[in-house]
């Protein structure tokens, strides 16, 4: 996207077989060169936003005096009709006209005439596309941050179901204490009301309007750019033209927390994975979320979350792409940062994607025959809690006993390490081993050691804020529940 002149064209009609910059060269673009530097066959998705400025724009002009009523009228009327083609599908989208915005000032042009050739006034197609990707993408935020609000919602219901199941908490990936599979699923709301948090900050700074800026230095015309904000519903305008048209900071801010968000997503699906797999057996993820083999034929997949986890890879990438397109540039507008819009695309699209069927895993579908929502995730409580038993989960809650009994932590850990050693030799847990062996390691262990030696008094012993006492699980699904009505 080249400068454009901010003088209203002197042609009684638009060339649409020609540049809208193309009288001051003596041959024409090659074909290779039109399609190396076009984009109109990936940013026509921004037509909406192309559209929505325009008017904004026009308007303003008309109340400035800067067009006349009339113009504006037919500039109005015009954008409804191709709005109307666009929508039908009936729009000719041309490559000679390089992008968005040229397909739709020419087809204006068709329409209305020379008013079509005067909504340019004042503008670059500088300003104007960084006007329409931030429109854009603000719309898209708002989606996004719908879907996160589901995503923590299916989490939320799927958590209060299992408020009371047990899981073995990891550390290293080797047992470490239980915890309530409910608290466990609530740590991913927490890390997606972040994710919801950042997204409504980045959109402050998205929502702010280059309009007016045109090429780089401003313009000679009486433009009112605070008007054209309150009218597109921005909070304010870019202060200064050379950054207002060359800078795609909010667009790498965006995708920064695009990435983090798949991040989370990543790791929530590496966990998906590892408790679907034989040698866990934790969840079952409903058949359709998965595949099979082409070759083996008891083989169940789970391709979305390992999907979800490349596709992380992915998002990651476009924001390395968009610093690095960025880092090396002057100012003012450089074509490189046409590079800027399949990236965001894709990210956008990307993340959108993930948190629908995630959304849908996690919090499962109505059916319309029993009229009951069926999960996409079962869970397999008898193994998890097995599972805990494994690890001498416990042994934490027994020095923590020995505290109470007087012992200094420190002491209390080594005690307790001597009686793991000999559960380990006898091949049996904690909880197993007779009291007269216990208060051979310290004589002041009594018969209520068994209570917290047990799982489910390990799990509810945790009772303090933020905690995996399923007390305290209830009480922050009550915080999200009324945070999320």
């Amino acid at each position: 996207m080249s400068d454009n002149s901010t003088s209203q064209p002197s042609h009684n009609q638009l060339d649409t077989k020609a540049q809208a910059w193309s009288a001051l060269f003596s041959e024409p673009m090659s074909d290779l060169v039109k399609r190396y530097t076009s984009s109109v066959f990936f940013d026509k998705r921004l037509w909406q936003a192309d559209i929505m400025g325009s008017l904004a724009h026009a308007e303003m002009l008309a109340a400035q005096g800067i067009i006349s009523a009339e113009d504006h009228a037919s500039i109005q009327k015009g954008m409804a009709q191709i709005t109307s083609e666009i929508e039908a599908g009936g729009f000719d989208w041309k490559l000679d006209l390089e992008d968005v915005h040229l397909n739709i000032e020419a087809r204006l042009t068709q329409l209305v005439g020379d008013a079509g050739k005067r909504l340019h006034t004042g503008r670059s197609r500088n300003d104007q596309v960084a006007t329409d990707v931030r429109l854009w993408l603000r719309g898209e935020i708002d989606v996004i941050s719908g879907l996160l609000v589901e995503l923590q919602k299916s989490l939320v219901e799927t958590a209060e179901r299992h408020i009371e199941v047990i899981l073995p908490g990891f550390t290293h990936l080797q047992v470490a204490q239980p915890v309530s599979f409910g608290h466990h699923l609530l740590a991913y709301v927490e890390m997606f009301k972040r994710d919801a948090e950042r997204m409504a900050d980045v959109r402050r700074r998205v929502n702010v309007l280059p309009l007016g800026a045109a090429a780089l230095a401003g313009t000679t015309y009486p433009l009112d750019r605070e008007r054209v904000a309150r009218t597109l519903g921005m909070e304010g305008v870019c202060q200064n033209s050379l950054d207002a048209v060359s800078d795609r900071d909010f667009a790498i801010e965006f995708t920064a927390a695009a990435s983090l968000c798949m991040v989370h997503i990543s790791r929530f699906s590496e966990e998906l994975i590892l408790w679907m797999s034989q040698n866990f057996g934790f969840i079952r993820i409903a058949d359709r979320f998965t595949t099979g083999s082409s070759i083996m034929p008891q083989k169940k997949n789970p391709d979305v979350p390992e999907l979800a986890r490349g596709k992380t890879g992915r998002v990651v990438g476009h924001l390395m792409g968009l610093i690095t397109l960025m880092k090396g540039q002057p100012l003012a507008y450089n074509k490189d940062n046409q590079e800027d819009k399949e990236p965001l695309f894709d990210t956008v699209d990307t993340l959108k994607d993930t948190l629908r069927i995630f959304s849908e895993m996690v919090g499962g579908q109505l059916n319309p025959a029993t009229g009951v929502k069926e999960g996409g995730i079962g869970v397999n409580a008898d193994a998890m809690e097995r599972a805990a038993l494994k690890g001498y989960a416990t042994a934490t809650d027994l020095a923590d006993y020995l505290v109470k009994k007087g012992l200094p932590f420190r002491d209390a850990h080594e005690t307790v390490a001597h009686a793991v050693k000999a559960a380990i030799s006898e091949g049996v847990d904690l909880s197993e081993l007779p009291l007269a062996t216990l208060q051979g390691f310290h004589p002041q262990i009594e018969q209520d050691v068994f209570e917290c030696l047990s799982l489910r008094g390990s799990l509810n012993a945790r009772n303090t804020l933020g905690g995996t006492a399923p007390a305290q699980v209830r009480a922050q699904l009550a915080r999200h529940q009324a945070r999320l009505a």
